[in-house]
């Protein structure tokens, strides 16, 4: 796998406090960048479901008054 490098400004007591409580940036950031992107895609995901629900929706309509003109065709 290969890796970049990005950097972040952050203030000298957060750094500070994360030096004394033993947190490790990087952990701290590839989880949050994880995170990130997995909350994007689900959003992107929800949008797109909507988007053929309503597709769906509009489909079934058709469909149905399709099938009623044709059945009073048939009268």
């Amino acid at each position: 796998m290969e890796y970049v490098t990005i950097s972040a400004r952050i203030r000298k007591d957060l750094k500070e406090e994360m030096d004394r409580l033993g947190i490790k940036p990087s952990e701290v950031i590839k989880r949050a960048v994880e995170e990130s992107i997995r909350k994007k895609k689900i959003e992107i995901l929800k949008t797109r479901v909507e988007e053929i629900r309503e597709l769906l929706n509009k489909l079934i309509e058709e469909e149905w008054v399709s099938a009623l003109r044709e059945s009073r065709e048939e009268r």
